[in-house]
């Protein structure tokens, strides 16, 4: 079957001026490669290694703000494209939120899985990010606490929590620092 393409961003979350991330396009298939898009025009083309491939944006500016998408090509023909991925520069004016995990860092499969994201602004939302996910924004919720119940195997990597104000000038925090889930 054809392939699938996937696409996300590594650290995720909205990036300030200056600030540096990286585009990650991933397939099952080792061989062919990758043409990045942004805004519908083509980017350029990554060379891949291992199914994946990645582009560097370092001392973002806003121009790097925008939709991106990978489309995964073998012999001229392109075989599959990833979802749009949205990326966002913009100031970041809060400081970075905390994030924990209850019961821990270590659960076995099945437990209910409680991430809290404590922020000091009041008024703000938080989205929580894993790392690998096309969609960065699993939740978006006023309180800071987001539930996973009965969490797989799947579940388990690399989460973090950033946070904005809910005024009409939406004012972003950085991103707190990660944290990885292991579910067994």
């Amino acid at each position: 079957g054809a392939p699938t393409v996937s696409i996300f961003l590594k650290p995720p979350g909205v990036i300030p001026p200056g600030g540096s991330t990286t585009i990650c396009c991933i397939s099952q298939r080792g061989y062919g490669s990758f043409v990045l898009y942004k805004g519908g025009l083509q980017l350029r083309t990554l060379e891949q290694s291992g199914g994946r491939a990645e582009f560097s944006i370092s001392n973002a500016t806003y121009k790097d703000s925008g939709t991106y998408n990978c489309h995964y090509v073998e012999g001229g023909s392109v075989l599959a494209r990833s979802d749009e991925l949205e990326v966002y520069v913009k100031e970041l004016r809060l400081p970075r939120p905390d994030l924990s995990v209850l019961p821990g860092h270590e659960v076995t499969a099945g437990a209910d899985v409680m991430f809290r994201c404590t922020t000091t602004h009041p008024s703000s939302a938080c989205y929580l990010y894993l790392e690998g996910q096309d969609r960065a924004q699993l939740f978006s919720r006023e309180q800071g606490d987001y539930n996973l119940s009965h969490v797989q195997e799947g579940d388990s990597g690399r989460y973090s929590c950033q946070c904005y104000t809910l005024n009409a000038s939406r004012e972003w925090s950085a991103v707190s620092k990660a944290l990885d889930l292991v579910v067994r």
